[in-house]
C-alpha cells in the first residue's frame, strides 16, 4: 500500500505548447528598405521569417527559443545582445542570454555576435529571469520552463494551460548593419497545448 501511494504521488501531467509567429515589427519605412517579408513553417516545424536582409528560422522549446539567422546582405551583421530583450506573456520585459554565456555571468555585458555576409549563426535566446541557483547538496543552476507545462493533477494542468494559450510573447533583436541598428521585434502567439500520454 505504501509503495502504491509513493508511486501515485510522483505522477505528473504535462505536455508542450504550440506557437505561431503573428507579426514582425520593423523600423519605419522598412518596406522600402528591406522589402516585403514572409513567414512560413518549414519541414521541421520551425517558423521562418524572411526579408531582403535576413532569413531567421525559430523553434520554440520548453526552456528557450532556438534560432538560425542567415545574413542575406553583402555586409556583416552584428547581433547586439545587450540590447536584446524578452517580453513575456504578462508584458514584463527582461534581459536574455545566449549560447556560450555562463549562468554565473547572466547579468554581465555580452559582446555582439558577428554574422559575416552570406553566412549564418545557430543560437538560442534564454530569459535570464528563468535562470536561478539552488544551494545545498543537490543544488546548482536551474532553468525554469518558458511556460508552466506540468502539474500534479489534470484539473491543475487544465487551468494553467487555459490561462496561457492565446497569450503573446515578443523578442526584441537589434541587428547592426553598416553602423545602423535595425530593431526587429518577433511576436509569437501561444496557439495550443499538446498533452503527453496519460501517466497511468
Amino acid at each position: 500500500m505504501l509503495s502504491l501511494l509513493l508511486f501515485t504521488g510522483c505522477m505528473s501531467f504535462s505536455g508542450t505548447y504550440t506557437f505561431n509567429m503573428t507579426d514582425v515589427e520593423r523600423p519605419e519605412n522598412s518596406t522600402e528598405q528591406y522589402g516585403d517579408f514572409t513567414t512560413t513553417v518549414n519541414e521541421d516545424g520551425g517558423i521562418v521569417y524572411e526579408d531582403s536582409l535576413i532569413k531567421c528560422a525559430w523553434v520554440v522549446g520548453t526552456q528557450n527559443f532556438a534560432f538560425t539567422l542567415e545574413n542575406k546582405t553583402t555586409n556583416s551583421i552584428k547581433i547586439i545582445w545587450d540590447e536584446c530583450a524578452y517580453i513575456n506573456e504578462n508584458g514584463s520585459t527582461g534581459r536574455i542570454m545566449h549560447t556560450g554565456v555562463k549562468y554565473t555571468d547572466k547579468n554581465a555585458s555580452q559582446p555582439p555576435s558577428v554574422v559575416v555576409r552570406g553566412a549564418r549563426i545557430d543560437d538560442i535566446i534564454l530569459p535570464t529571469d528563468n535562470v536561478y541557483y539552488i544551494s545545498g547538496q543537490y543544488g546548482g543552476w536551474r532553468t525554469k520552463p518558458l511556460f508552466t507545462n506540468r502539474a500534479t493533477t489534470q484539473a491543475e494542468l487544465d487551468v494553467t494551460t487555459k490561462n496561457t494559450v492565446g497569450k503573446n510573447v515578443r523578442i526584441l533583436m537589434p541587428l547592426e548593419i553598416k553602423g545602423v541598428t535595425n530593431e526587429y521585434v518577433f511576436n509569437f502567439e501561444i496557439t495550443g497545448f499538446d498533452q503527453a500520454a496519460s501517466p497511468y
